[in-house]
Order: C-alpha cells, then sequence, then structure tokens
C-alpha cells in the first residue's frame, strides 16, 4: 500500500482508471466500486436523487426503507437478520456493531483475530490487532482477547483438524474473560489479514463457543460481502453459520458513502435503551440510491456468478502454471 509515487486519477470507466496524461490502467487494487467505474445506472440513479432531494435523515424517504427491505432479502432465510441500522463507512457500521453487543450483553469483553482490521474509530482501532500490534499502536486494551488467525498455510494448524484446532483458541479466550464475552468479531474471510480463508467448520465452533459465553458473534462483511465469494451473497455463508451482526460498508455504494448494520430483533431491541441513536446522513435518499442501483446491477448482470466463474478459472490457470507446494 505505500504510495512512493501516486497516480492522479481523473477518470474510470469500468474496470479501468485514466490518469492526467491520459494513460489507461487495469484497476486490480480498488475494492470500492463493487460494479465497476462510472457504472451508467448508478450514475443515473444518483443524479436524478440529488435533482430532487438530499438531506439529512430526519425525514422519512422511501429510498432507505426499500433499500432495508432488498438488503435484509439477501440473506438466508430463518437467519433472524432483518432491522437495519445504515451509516456512511465500514468503521461507523463495525463501531456501531460494538454499541450493539455492548448493549445487548452489558459486557466489554471482546474476542478478536490477529491481523484482523474493523476500522479507524477509536472503537475499532481499539478490536483491531492490524492496527493496535503496529507502529503507533498501543497493544490490545485491557477488555480485548487476541486469539490466532486461522491460516492454514502459515500457521501451526494445517490438516482437517484445523478448524477445531483454531476454534479452541476461541473457546479459551471466553473462559478466559470469565465466561461473560461481549462480542467476537471477524471477517468471515480476512483481507487485510492475507486473505486467508477460515478453515471448514471454524466459524461454527467459534460461534458456538462465544454464543455458550452469552456473546455476540459478529461477521465483518466490509470487504468481503455482496457477492465477492461467487458461490454466497456472503461471505458468512460459506461456512454454514448465521451472525447475530453483519456489518457491510465499501461496495454498497459503488463510491458513494453507503454502510450498513443488520442485525436480529432481539439485538435490536436492546440497543433501543433511551440512548438514542441517529445518523445524519446515514442512509440519505442519494445514498440509499446508489445502494439500490447497485443491488440492481449485482442481479440484472449477473455478477455473482461472474464472480465465480472467473474465480474458478483464474484458480485453474495459476495451477497450470507449475507443480504446486503442498499447501498452496
Amino acid at each position: 500500500y505505500a504510495n512512493t509515487d501516486p497516480l492522479l486519477i481523473v477518470r474510470g470507466e469500468g474496470a479501468r482508471l485514466f490518469d492526467e496524461r491520459g494513460r489507461t490502467f487495469l484497476d486490480t487494487r480498488n475494492n470500492v466500486c463493487h460494479v465497476g467505474h462510472a457504472h451508467p445506472r448508478v450514475a443515473a440513479a444518483v443524479a436524478r436523487q440529488v435533482s430532487a432531494l438530499n438531506t439529512n435523515t430526519r425525514y422519512l424517504h422511501p429510498n432507505v426503507c426499500l433499500l432495508a427491505r432488498r438488503l435484509a432479502a439477501t440473506f438466508p432465510a430463518g437467519s433472524g437478520l432483518e432491522v437495519c441500522f445504515f451509516v456512511n463507512s465500514g468503521s461507523e457500521a463495525n463501531d456501531l456493531a460494538m454499541r450493539l453487543a455492548f448493549a445487548r450483553t452489558r459486557s466489554r469483553e471482546v474476542v478478536v483475530v490477529s491481523h484482523g482490521y474493523h476500522g479507524h474509530t477509536q472503537q475499532t482501532i481499539d478490536i483491531s490487532p492490524y492496527k493496535f500490534d503496529h507502529k503507533g499502536g498501543e497493544g490490545p486494551k485491557p477488555n480485548v482477547r487476541k486469539v490466532p488467525c486461522p491460516d492454514t498455510f502459515r500457521g501451526p494448524h494445517r490438516g482437517a483438524d484445523a478448524g477445531a484446532a483454531y476454534a479452541a483458541s476461541v473457546e479459551a479466550a471466553c473462559r478466559d474473560a470469565g465466561g461473560q464475552v461481549a462480542a467476537f468479531i471477524v471477517e468471515s474471510g480476512m483481507s487485510v489479514g492475507g486473505v486467508i480463508m477460515p478453515p471448514e467448520g471454524y466459524l461454527a465452533a467459534c460461534y458456538r463457543a462465544v454464543r455458550a459465553a452469552g456473546g455476540i458473534c459478529i461477521a465483518d462483511e466490509v470487504q468481503v460481502g455482496f457477492g465477492r465469494f461467487g458461490a454466497h451473497f456472503w461471505a458468512f455463508e460459506q461456512q454454514g453459520v448465521s451472525p447475530d451482526i453483519v456489518t457491510m460498508g465499501k461496495p454498497f455504494g459503488n463510491g458513494m458513502p453507503l454502510a450498513a448494520v443488520v442485525t436480529t430483533r432481539s439485538v435490536a431491541e436492546a440497543f433501543n435503551n433511551g440512548l438514542e441513536y441517529f445518523n445524519t446522513f446515514g442512509g440519505n435518499p442519494v445514498c440509499a440510491a446508489a445502494g439500490l442501483a447497485v443491488l440492481d446491477v449485482l442481479r440484472d448482470e449477473s455478477l455473482q456468478e461472474h464472480a465465480s466463474e472467473v474465480g474458478a478459472f483464474f484458480r485453474a490457470e495459476l495451477w497450470r502454471l507449475g507443480p504446486r507446494p503442498p499447501r498452496v
């Protein structure tokens, strides 16, 4: 991520970027413009709405209600994930998710995974080993318990029992917390941590341990959700689990500041404790219009299926480069 000679980008189209000299670049780095730079349907939806109304969220508007309904419909049937809080960024979503967990459990004990990154607010830095364990960081706070990253390539557990072995550290962290945990937060597929796919059975075992300790299970889907896994719309589905809270952000608005927290009715009701929550811009009419357009494009252009096909092709071609080591 070192920008020793940063590009001056003035235009984008699809998967391409253009600099001030007219040079064209294939954008392999951007994780925000989910359906492509300057997608005409997203741009048109934003233009229409900003020409009609954009204001704070003290007023009712159909866009945010429609977006909540469409978003809730993307989650597995029976998951109970049906209450939506709209915010402006993934950091803000994860910050709010922690507030929800604290309100629901009355605990402040949090279990996090090594190398995890969840945002840049103070609350999210405190639960992000990627931040607090590196230069300028202050290490984990007393209420934060760090467990090993479930890395089957570089880590100590690499066999068929890796999921259970890594989950055992989460069980131990719950015991160390005195059996009263507020939350376990992890990306369903760790991105900043090194593109780590958790081994089979990992999240299911972790979720059992956390819930037995009274905790809330948070799936951070900010960088991995919205069909990027191909076979599943949400990455946690690959593990056959159902979180209590799901957070999302970066790709939701295709570059517009749109993010969300989706949770169950029981968690949301515990948060309704008299300490009013209000978000001035979260879910405003223009950003909600962008989110609706993104969901439309994902569906109409079969982009989730496209991700699955291209991913399978890319993986197959990589294997053709030569003999693979045992753990690749």
